[in-house]
């Protein structure tokens, strides 16, 4: 990571560049981050974070892409948004006092953030998809994303958001998205987005850790009142071209689905046992 970079070539004035310096201001040492970094364009804020992990980069770094060119998803899927478009950013937690097992929640308390602030912020009905995609009307508007960087002597933690903001119609990488412009969002202006985020991130991150990562106290009922899986007729893609019919039930406090399917047999799912959860009949 190093300096802001100049991406003046990016002439769209529809879509004008992050503030760097003003964001730093507000969310640098008095917001509760230690660094953020703001670059033109990067390969993968993730991948360039877990890197920057395993050299000493300091605990609540932010990092933040005007365009990635590889950006990624669950199972190596691929992300990408015209430049300005979205907001791209990763995190660097080192979560000093939580359990490895516990890990798991990250994404999740992720997930839970970006709703409340599309809520409260854009004023979008946005709701959670298990694990961590983020709706509105259906379609997705943002993708999380959580890697181990390493385990010991302490935790730490990658989790990156990527979150369509003013993507058109033609820009859109599948038909299933949407962008919080399409979706009539009262506000798409990516800096005070960008600064709500990651407030309401590391306040409930920081609840999360001081709590020694127990959903229990308030993360997993959470999470829960926000997913619109549950209670769905589901139809959930296997890794190895399989599928499991079912009710998506509850999600129990390791954070897994439980599906039932029509025989009464409950059925409990990690993230990294299925592919795809759809509603039943799509």
């Amino acid at each position: 990571m190093g300096p802001v970079a100049d991406d003046t070539a990016w002439t769209d004035l529809d879509r004008p560049p992050l503030n760097a310096l003003a964001l730093g201001r507000a969310l640098v040492a008095p917001g509760g981050w230690a660094a953020l970094d703001v670059v033109a364009d990067t390969g993968s804020t993730n991948a360039d974070l877990l890197e920057a992990a395993r050299t000493g980069a300091p605990d609540r770094t932010v990092l933040v892409a005007e365009h990635q060119g590889t950006g990624r998803g669950r199972h190596a899927r691929t992300w990408s948004s015209p430049p300005r478009a979205g907001l791209a950013l990763s995190v660097l937690l080192r979560t000093t006092g939580v359990p490895v097992s516990q890990l798991g929640w990250l994404p999740l308390l992720a997930g839970v953030a970006v709703v409340d602030v599309l809520r409260r912020v854009a004023e979008v009905d946005a709701v959670l998809k298990w694990p961590n995609d983020v709706l509105i009307g259906g379609r997705k508007v943002a993708g999380i994303l959580a890697e181990v960087a390493v385990t010991s002597p302490e935790p730490a933690v990658v989790v990156g958001v990527g979150l369509n903001v003013s993507l058109r119609t033609d820009e859109l990488p599948v038909p299933e998205a949407t962008s919080l412009t399409l979706a009539g969002a009262a506000l798409t202006d990516r800096d005070p987005l960008l600064r709500a985020l990651l407030r309401e991130l590391g306040d409930r991150e920081r609840e999360w850790r001081a709590g020694g990562g127990d959903p229990a106290a308030g993360l997993a009922q959470d999470y829960r009142a926000r997913c619109s899986t549950l209670g769905q007729d589901v139809r959930v893609v296997l890794p190895h071209g399989g599928e499991l019919l079912g009710r998506a039930v509850r999600i129990d406090d390791d954070g897994r689905l439980v599906v039932r399917d029509g025989s009464g047999i409950e059925h409990v799912l990690s993230a990294g046992d299925v592919t795809h959860v759809r509603l039943a009949g799509r």
